[in-house]
């Protein structure tokens, strides 16, 4: 459990203690949408393979989600002011050495960097609130802003990312975070007070394990793509991967403070929606890297026109996530993810159905049921992923869940890329040029994607139907504990 907040913490004003707790979650958010629009200009810019090119995101969300337990065990042993000041700065320097990045190498290096920093700012930035703010009204009022800024940011993200695209230079979607995070360390060294210490050990063997043999496994994926399923580098990167996470298992079955408690997938009804999480945002993390390039390239948009092309997506998460908040009081959890995520099915069938001569409307169309699908899922998946916890588990599940979304878009993603390549290679050549002949290619390779990627949805909703126990109707976000109510936020759009 959350320590109550210490008398002294009580005596900066609420306001800038929402102020500085809200802009950290806002740069994090806005991080995982602003560099979607940007990724063609970072391609022609730094020379990024095609595949290559996935790893703009992944290097972000693998770190993210790779050490996010790690980083909430940290603010607890070390003082969570300390370890969100560390976060930020961490991140800001990052994002500063990605702006001037001269090279893809450096760009990657400094985005994974932002990952560590978003790791360990996020979790003790959630912690802080929930520390100056009571529970009740005060706290529900607190929560409210961050799902606010949770939603919002994700659509502001893609819309500034398209306006600092196109207006300036791909180079500021990274240098933006450099005045907000300056900004951010001052203000949280002077309104947020430090939280006592608690005794403990660091997990540097789970958190080292599960990060780097997950990334391997990813790695594994990307390079088959580009060198194919025997390759020497591929079959390595597969099997380090599997002796890393079977390390980490065993690691986790005997170490005295694991960072990842296994009993927590013991429940079929949890372990279903865990897996479930994970396979519907790698579906998620693809349908954004495509359909990016698909509007620019094929489509010729503008950065600034694709951000505003997602919109739909965000509109109608954030309407229909709150209908399954009502709706999940008296239906429980089962009936809407289920419903939920096929209808993301659908829109991710009509999706590989894409030509070169689509228009926006059919885009349009799939945005729309996207949305409406995964408005309806999130919450009941996350609550059910929460179900009956024990308490001195809140902290540890909340950071599995936000884990399985972000390891589940980066693993998705590099599924999809190698779908996506093994594709277009099989497709042949087609077009009088090489424009034509790439533009064809990327066309039928973002198809298969996308049909792939209904593919997982679609054993979401069976895994689902089939794991997850009819249960009373879940608890609602702002009844669940404190440490996991922010896990039950709908997901920013990524």
């Amino acid at each position: 459990m959350i320590a109550p907040a210490s008398p002294t913490s009580r005596t900066a004003s609420p306001v800038l203690v929402l102020a500085a707790i809200l802009t950290t979650q806002l740069m994090l958010v806005l991080d995982m949408t602003i560099v979607n629009v940007a990724l063609p200009d970072m391609q022609r810019a730094l020379g990024f393979t095609p595949t290559g090119l996935s790893w703009v995101l992944n290097a972000y969300t693998l770190a993210f989600g790779g050490l996010l337990l790690l980083g909430a065990r940290t603010g607890d042993l070390l003082g969570r002011r300390r370890v969100l000041v560390a976060g930020i700065s961490l991140f800001t320097v990052a994002s500063l050495v990605g702006g001037f990045a001269g090279s893809d190498v450096t760009l990657l290096a400094a985005r994974a960097a932002q990952g560590i920093g978003a790791a360990f700012a996020a979790p003790s930035a959630l912690a802080l609130l929930m520390g100056r703010f009571p529970e009740g009204r005060e706290r529900a009022r607190a929560l409210g802003y961050f799902s606010a800024v949770s939603i919002g940011g994700s659509a502001l993200g893609l819309i500034a990312g398209g306006m600092l695209t196109q207006w300036v230079s791909w180079r500021w979607v990274m240098f933006v975070n450099v005045p907000i995070g300056i900004g951010l360390v001052l203000l949280a060294r002077a309104v947020l007070t430090e939280t006592r210490r608690h005794p403990g050990r660091f997990d540097l063997t789970g958190a080292f394990t599960s990060t780097i043999g997950m990334t391997a496994l990813v790695y594994g994926f990307v390079e088959a793509a580009e060198y194919g399923w025997s390759a020497p580098r591929t079959v390595a990167a597969f099997t380090v991967g599997a002796l890393l996470l079977v390390a980490f298992v065993l690691t986790e079955l005997r170490a005295p403070s694991p960072i990842t408690p296994l009993r927590l997938v013991a429940d079929r009804t949890r372990a279903a929606a865990l897996v479930g999480r994970l396979l519907l945002m790698a579906a998620m993390t693809g349908l954004f890297f495509f359909l990016t390039q698909f509007l620019q390239d094929v489509l010729g948009y503008s950065p600034l026109a694709t951000g505003v092309a997602f919109l739909p997506i965000t509109v109608m998460l954030l309407v229909f996530s709150q209908v399954s908040a009502r709706l999940m009081e008296r239906l429980g959890t089962r009936g809407l993810m289920v419903g939920g995520l096929t209808v993301t099915t659908v829109a991710l069938v009509l999706l590989s159905r894409l030509t070169a001569d689509s228009s926006y409307p059919q885009i349009l169309v799939s945005l729309v049921l996207f949305g409406i699908g995964n408005g309806l899922a999130f919450v009941p998946l996350t609550a059910a992923g929460l179900q009956g916890v024990d308490p001195r588990d809140a902290g540890a599940a909340s950071g599995l869940v936000n884990a399985a979304q972000q390891i589940g878009g980066a693993l998705g993603l590099a599924v999809l890329v190698t779908v996506a390549e093994s594709a277009a290679r099989a497709a042949g050549p087609v077009g009088s040029t090489a424009a034509e002949i790439a533009q064809h290619a990327f066309v039928v390779g973002a198809q298969q994607a996308f049909l792939v990627g209904a593919g997982l949805t679609a054993a979401t909703v069976v895994l689902l139907g089939v794991l997850v126990r009819p249960a009373r109707p879940a608890p609602t976000v702002l009844e669940l504990e404190p440490e996991v109510a922010l896990a039950a936020e709908p997901a920013p759009v990524a």
